[in-house]
């Protein structure tokens, strides 16, 4: 019977969990329903498959270079306390629960293509780390709870699928006064944030903030209008200052936050900002994946529309929206680490004294993936003080969430890192209180919270999202993604600059209803 538990691990942790992989699957299915030639179906999916290796390499440069940086805060600032981790929280947890995870995960995707077939959401989450993520922290909050493991595979499974075709729904109007259009949709569990983030964008920006995109530079400044250099410096100048205030406290100890250590106090500071050009670079690669990605899937949803999902809209994960404001994103990033700052003063001066809560560190891959996000949602609705005060918003969250979230883990409570992303905190909170009333009253109040969630969705679906609801009409159209090394060009328009080839858009089958356009 080994088999049985083997094989769904291997599916789950080979392939579904590797979005690569999976992204590359989903163009070659599509592209098979286009009836392309045998070339053209290797070729898009390879080609898909490579764009997700791109990004996931970015990401990689993006953790390597803060990892010494996340090390000189906590020295600089003494700061002890839990770092929310997805990666190593699922990492423990599936010494216990791997197989009940891979079941979990498997049908809660089945499900969540049911749900895209005959339910107004026609939403394809395609981010599987993220499904992986979530299929996890069910698991962990349901075995907590006391329930066996088929209960918590099934009802698992129910609530994951839910998530998969909701949370897109939920986010659309604002992700579309991103994009411009319904072709893609956010499929990443920090949604609440970024909603958050384009509601408070929306209430701060009013009509006269203007666009992170359309900043204004004296001549000699020019040259910070490249996305790329304007990050690079602007990562080492952080860099170095935490450098130097580490090294006034720790001395020649300081060296041993680069791996290998530091030679000299002038290597030391070399050395950072070595790694500030490096996180440049990682923002480059990671872009270029997202144009890359974008290329392909968008074409083969037209068949996966037509043949499997009619309608159907692919959810990519958060970076896919870095490209359309990729000011924003580093205004986002700066902003929620500033939040998740004040999110710990407020932890260890009150909250933990009076509520025992958990220190909730601020990690930095955290805060510049879901903050740079969140910049870009904030920037859309409501310009420069949306970016800067969405991303505090989502800094806010990803600091209080996970501190709660610690008490309904069980066992994994105590493991020094939990989920970070702010999905993750409000559903498990949620569902691990509910999971606390007992054996059928927590089933009957999860079983209700799932039904309550995708019928508000559905609602959202009908009435704002096909009803064509813009959350900031006020402002300019956005929309256009920025492919230009020279960053936005024309700050009249209200828009960045760039080359709309790059950013197909599907045209919906025959027979199949056509998204309202965005007023």
């Amino acid at each position: 019977m080994d088999w049985l538990v083997a094989i769904p691990e291997f599916l789950v942790n080979e392939i579904l969990s590797v979005p690569a992989f999976l992204i590359g699957i989903i163009v070659a299915v599509g592209l098979i329903a286009l009836r392309k030639s045998t070339g053209q179906v290797i070729g898009g999916a390879v080609k898909a498959t490579l764009g997700f290796l791109l990004i996931g390499a970015g990401a990689g440069l993006v953790v390597a270079s803060l990892d010494p940086l996340g090390i000189m805060i906590q020295g600089a600032t003494g700061a002890q306390g839990v770092i929310p981790t997805n990666e190593a929280i699922v990492g423990i947890a599936q010494e216990t629960y791997g197989a009940q995870v891979a079941w979990l995960m498997i049908l809660g995707f089945a499900i969540s293509l049911v749900l895209a077939r005959f339910t107004p959401l026609s939403y394809v989450f395609l981010t599987g780390h993220h499904i992986l993520f979530m299929a996890t922290l069910l698991t962990i909050v349901l075995a907590s709870a006391g329930y066996s493991g088929t209960v918590t595979v099934l009802l698992g499974a129910a609530l994951l699928g839910i998530l998969m075709v909701a949370l897109p729904a939920f986010s659309q109007p604002f992700t579309r006064r991103i994009t411009g259009d319904n072709s893609i949709a956010m499929g990443h569990f920090g949604t609440a944030g970024y909603v958050a983030a384009g509601a408070v964008g929306r209430v701060v920006g009013g009509k006269t903030s203007r666009s992170t995109e359309e900043l204004k530079l004296p001549e000699g400044l020019r040259f910070l209008r490249d996305s790329m250099v304007a990050t690079a410096l602007s990562m080492v100048m952080m860099y170095v200052v935490v450098a130097l205030i580490f090294f006034a406290r720790e001395g020649e100890a300081a060296y041993e936050a680069f791996e290998g250590g530091a030679t000299s106090p002038g290597n030391f500071v070399m050395q950072s900002l070595t790694q500030g050009l490096q996180f440049g670079i990682a923002v480059a690669v990671i872009l270029f994946g997202v144009r890359t990605i974008l290329g392909e899937i968008v074409p083969a949803f037209q068949g996966i529309a037509a043949k499997i999902v009619p309608g159907a809209i692919p959810a990519l994960d958060a970076p896919i929206v870095f490209p359309y404001a990729q000011n924003a994103v580093l205004i986002g990033f700066i902003s929620s680490f500033s939040g998740g700052l004040i999110g710990l003063a407020v932890l260890s001066l009150w909250l933990n004294p009076a509520l025992g809560l958990a220190l909730i560190l601020p990690g930095l891959v955290p805060h510049f993936f879901t903050g740079g996000a969140a910049g870009v949602y904030g920037n859309a609705t409501g310009g420069r003080r949306g970016a800067v005060a969405g991303g505090f918003v989502n800094g806010l969250l990803i600091t209080f969430l996970p501190a709660v979230l610690l008490l309904v883990l069980g066992d994994f409570g105590t493991a020094n890192t939990t989920f970070g992303d702010t999905d993750f905190g409000w559903f498990g909170i949620l569902i691990g209180y509910g999971a606390a009333l007992g054996s059928w009253g927590g089933l009957i109040v999860i079983a209700a919270l799932g039904l309550l969630i995708l019928g508000a969705a559905i609602l959202v679906q009908r009435k704002v999202v096909d009803g064509g609801w813009d959350p900031s009409p006020h402002r300019p159209a956005v929309g256009t993604a920025d492919d230009t090394a020279a960053g936005p060009s024309s700050a009249s328009a209200g828009t960045a600059a760039g080359t709309a080839g790059q950013y197909p858009k599907i045209t919906p089958p025959k027979g199949a209803p056509t998204p309202p356009a965005r007023p």
